[in-house]
This record gives C-alpha cells, structure tokens and sequence, in this order.
C-alpha cells in the first residue's frame, strides 16, 4: 500500500526527473530565486530542503552527499559556506513557494521559488536590455 507514500513524478522517468531537480536545486542554490511551473517548485521544495538539511552539518560525509546532488564545485562550495550557516537555527521551511500567473503559450501556472531569510544577498539579475546597451558600441 502506498498510503502518505507522495512523489511527483512529474510525467517524466526517474533519471530525467533527477537530473532535473539537481539542476533545478542548483540554480535555486545560485541565484536564490528561480521561476518555473508550479508542479516542478513543489518537488524542488522537497528535493532542496533535504540538500539544506543535509549541508547544516559541514562535514565531510554531508559534502559527499550533497556532491552527489549538486555538481556544480562553486555552488557548492557556497551552499556550504554561505547559504547553510545562515539556517543553523532555523528547524526547517527553507524555501517558500510564491504562485505567479500562468504560462503564455500552453497555461501552465507557474511559481517562484525562493530561499527564505538569508543573510547573504545574493547577485541581482540585470534585465536584458541593460545587458543589450553594454554590448552596443557607443556611437561618436
């Protein structure tokens, strides 16, 4: 019986599901804020705090756990130093799901998950058009 058994299985296989997630908790991880359908934040939810969890207790053992989910070695070497020290008191509820609008193109509803009450800023994300005018030559 699989009763209070829950996973997404998100429509896809096991391998694909997995390396979606670690992808998925990497970014997260990266840039503090990320954007995707609702479905895929909810397992995220689940996958990244147990990553957080996990990394609260630097050892070496946790680092090698955590290796196995998150490859990339700057990342990690942030989840470790930063991220993780700042929710040592904190008992769990790392992350927070925010529901956004939904999708154009197919009407998927999307959210924003984001990591909760972290001491560390994290780098902002310039828009696309000030990126476009730092390429441009300047004109004389």
């Amino acid at each position: 019986m699989r009763h209070r058994v829950r996973k997404g299985k998100l429509g896809l296989k096991t391998q694909h599901r997995l390396s979606m997630l670690k992808n998925l908790a990497t970014e997260l991880f990266r840039h503090g804020r990320i954007i995707t359908t609702d479905a895929r934040a909810k397992e995220l939810k689940r996958f990244s705090e147990k990553i957080i969890t996990t990394a609260k207790k630097d050892s070496v053992h946790s680092r090698r756990i955590v290796d196995a989910k998150i490859k990339n070695r700057e990342v990690l070497k942030y989840l470790f130093e930063h991220i993780a020290p700042s929710y040592v008191d904190r008992p769990g509820g790392y992350t927070r799901v925010i529901k956004l609008s939904y999708r154009r193109g197919d009407a998927a509803p999307l959210s924003a998950i984001e990591l909760v009450g972290l001491d560390v800023p994290f780098k902002p994300v310039e828009d696309e058009a000030s990126d476009l005018e730092k390429d441009q030559p300047e004109e004389s």
